[in-house]
């Protein structure tokens, strides 16, 4: 697949439309991700991004419960940037580093609830959209809401262009979530 030739912009070097964007992100996180650098190439997908992350927040989700979508969506892309900054996230957040390195390595968790909710994201991502029922039903019996279903396909969402960004730019790591640098299966 060939790699896009996107410079990775920051706040002086970005679009106008966008450049305000990056120096709040960086004054909010301490430094503005490689992606973020990325999408200031596309005001409309930095802008669609930030839209979509903002709204999953605002879900009814925990963080935790956000962050296994976020990073197993991510997994089951093959996204290594993704997961790697979703596992700093986990870490910054105090997840149980037992939920992160499960997903991480595609072994089930030990939470039943937590388990559905990774099997729907990884349903959806891999069905496109169209999990099998099965998994639909074993995560409303695991005790989420239907309404969760399109909180999950929110957070799914996000990943699909976040996941997709990195595989065409080839967006470096950096130096933030590279202790928690991850490779997908061969």
């Amino acid at each position: 697949m060939p790699k896009l030739n996107l410079p990775l912009l920051d706040s002086k070097t970005a679009p106008s439309s966008v450049s305000a964007t990056l120096a709040n992100v960086e004054k909010k996180y301490g430094l503005v991700p490689n992606l973020y650098r990325i999408f200031a190439n596309a005001p409309i997908a930095l802008d669609a991004y930030l839209a979509i992350s903002d709204a999953f927040q605002r879900g009814t989700l925990s963080a935790t419960e956000r962050n296994i979508v976020l990073l197993a969506a991510s997994r089951e892309n093959g996204c290594g940037y993704c997961v790697a900054a979703h596992s700093a996230v986990a870490d910054m957040q105090k997840d149980p580093p037992h939920y992160t390195e499960a997903i991480r390595n595609g072994v089930p968790l030990d939470d039943r609830k937590l388990e559905a909710l990774r099997q729907l994201t990884q349903a959806v991502v891999r069905g496109r959209g169209r999990p099998e029922a099965s998994i639909v039903q074993a995560f409303i019996d695991a005790g989420y809401q239907p309404h969760h279903v399109l909180e999950v396909l929110v957070g799914v969402t996000m990943k699909t262009l976040s996941n997709y960004t990195n595989h065409l730019a080839k967006t470096p790591l950096d130096s933030a979530f590279a202790g928690r640098e991850w490779q997908p299966e061969a």
